[in-house]
């Protein structure tokens, strides 16, 4: 549940603009709460099975709230009724810019929608999409996994060697298939789709307007190599400008490797398929933010990681080891009063659980083109790039 807090003005609406990859046309509200994702209808699919039939699969996803229909038919009554659990807690404005850019959209998605219809699988002229959005009308409505941090670093790594599903036209094919073929994703199953890195270069022209260095897709695929692909990660985490200096660094890298370990013992026990789907790393990029934030975990936290041989690296609690003892869905950690003890009293989880400031978090995300197969085993296409990202880590760590 998202706890209530107050909504936006519309005139306080802000295009999405943490996205390091992916198509355009996500809304957030100001906190970046949570947002809506334009998607396709397998993609819907595949989040719903996941939280009912793999409860283990849908802890490695971003919380899923829901699924909206936009169309020109769409009103306020029919959006409020799609959202039963969440409506109260989006904003109006944020409801009605929803509205605006359905309608907006609708001729633009239903003539893709057609053209896409009408083409023969190995016999269509295909064309990347350029514009990066969706031809769709549907939307998921997702909590956003960069919430909560002072200044997010956050980088998506596409997943697979092959990186084109069943359906695809061969020219899709053989257009992805080359993109494979010259990139990380044929040496290492994965690929650098973009990253963004809080106060990422020295040089003032190299940052956005709120600071940051900004990578986008053409990095990894024209910069990054089998040769350098360490030392291009190794920018994501170490970054003295920020304050993150090594040793903190390496805690933040075993706290990822602690994820990716979990990410590959799930996708080890699940039969699916997913082509293009990317695991998207966050942490806290600000160094002074990050050590306030691992200071701020509970203390009996902190007494327990000293009984396991806590590390301690410039005067912090390794975040690795105080991940092993519990966190919430983005890596958020909570202080729950009298945990041990039953209460018999009427449940109030705002007053019970006390958020924290996030620190890290790991997320599976992009299902446009996934699917269960069972019988056919593991996904060891993804898995590749998993036990590739998993190497890497454990270097970073060191």
């Amino acid at each position: 549940m998202i706890p209530s807090r107050p909504l936006p003005n519309s005139a306080d609406l802000k295009p999405y603009n943490f996205a390091v990859a992916g198509h355009e046309g996500t809304l957030c509200d100001p906190d970046g709460e949570l947002f809506i994702k334009p998607c396709t209808q397998q993609e819907i699919n595949f989040y719903e099975t996941a939280y009912e039939d793999h409860k283990s699969f849908a802890e490695l996803m971003p919380v899923y709230i829901g699924t909206l229909s936009l169309n020109d038919a769409t009103d306020m009554e029919s959006l409020n009724e799609q959202l039963p659990a969440a409506a109260s807690h989006i904003s109006q404005g944020m409801k009605e810019e929803a509205l605006r850019l359905a309608k907006e959209n609708a001729a633009e998605a239903v003539a893709e929608a057609a053209k896409k219809a009408a083409a023969i699988r190995d016999h269509v002229t295909w064309h990347p999409n350029k514009t990066r959005k969706i031809a769709t009308n549907k939307s998921v409505v997702l909590e956003n996994t960069a919430y909560g941090y002072v200044c997010p670093n956050i980088l998506d790594a596409k997943l697979g060697r092959r990186l084109w599903a069943d359906d695809a036209p061969l020219e899709k094919r053989r257009r992805f298939d080359e993109i494979s073929k010259a990139t990380t994703n044929g040496s290492h199953g994965f690929r650098i789709a973009g990253m963004r890195v809080y106060k990422g270069s020295e040089d003032p022209a190299e940052l956005d307007a709120d600071g940051y260095k900004v990578y986008d897709k053409d990095y990894g695929r024209l910069q990054v190599n089998q040769d350098n692909v360490v030392d291009e990660m190794r920018k994501f985490i170490f970054n003295r400008l920020a304050g993150v200096d090594d040793d903190i660094g390496r805690a933040v890298a075993e706290a990822f490797l602690h994820d990716l370990r979990r990410v590959e013992e799930v996708l080890a026990g699940e039969e699916s398929r997913m082509y293009s789907a990317s695991l998207l790393f966050t942490f806290e990029g600000d160094g002074d933010a990050l050590r306030a934030a691992i200071e701020q975990t509970p203390s009996s936290a902190a007494s327990s990681v000293s009984e396991q041989g806590k590390k301690e690296k410039a005067g912090v609690v390794a975040v690795a080891d105080v991940k092993m003892l519990g966190y919430g869905a983005e890596g958020d950690f909570f202080a729950q009063a009298d945990m041990g003890q039953e209460d018999d009293e009427e449940d109030d989880d705002d007053e019970d659980m006390t958020p924290m400031p996030h620190i890290w978090s790991l997320k599976l995300i992009d299902f446009a083109h996934a699917e269960w197969v069972p019988g056919q085993g593991p996904d060891e296409n993804v898995l590749l790039g998993v036990r590739s990202l998993i190497k890497i880590f454990e270097e970073l760590s060191q």
